[in-house]
């Protein structure tokens, strides 16, 4: 049976939740197009070949990395996080606390990140279009599963790939 997939940004459910606000940043929150972006920020593997050819990998323990949120500039997501921003920036007892939530239940998707802070406020550009506003966190730890959800079952209920 052939593989379909089938994908939409309405099933995406996300959240940040931190001093000074808990709310949505998913479908609903006035995402822009290229909507939430999680990046890690090193290899978790080095290869290191010795003088003979001997391979040995290095795993790094390291699961930090950037959660990127683009909103369109007229989101009234904006200005809860601009609020969020000068609060968690007035004193490092309100600084990283922040904790990003990402699912998709549909895919089986799923995205933790914490010890999130404000990377730095938003640029601002005021053109002949709205344009997008991209927020960006530093998170202190992202964990990561992808799959396995709602098209994962169903295929496994009538004995093939979805």
């Amino acid at each position: 049976m052939p593989t379909v997939g089938a994908y939409s940004f309405l099933d995406v459910q996300a959240a940040i939740t931190g001093p000074g606000g808990s709310f949505n940043l998913g479908s609903g929150s006035g995402a822009a197009e290229e909507g939430i972006k999680v990046s890690m920020a090193e290899d978790k593997n080095t290869l290191t070949v010795g003088a003979d050819g001997t391979p040995m990998h290095s795993l790094h323990g390291g699961k930090h990395g950037t959660v990127t949120v683009q909103l369109l500039k007229t989101s009234p997501t904006n200005a809860k996080l601009s609020t969020m921003y000068n609060m968690q920036t007035t004193s490092a007892a309100a600084h990283g606390m922040n904790v990003i939530t990402i699912s998709n239940p549909i895919s089986g998707d799923s995205i933790t990140c914490v010890m999130c802070a404000f990377k730095k406020h938003p640029d601002t550009a005021y053109a002949k279009e709205g344009g997008n506003v991209e927020w960006v966190f530093d998170a202190g730890i992202i964990d990561t599963s992808l799959g396995g959800g709602l098209l994962a079952n169903l295929a496994s209920l009538i004995g093939g790939a979805l």
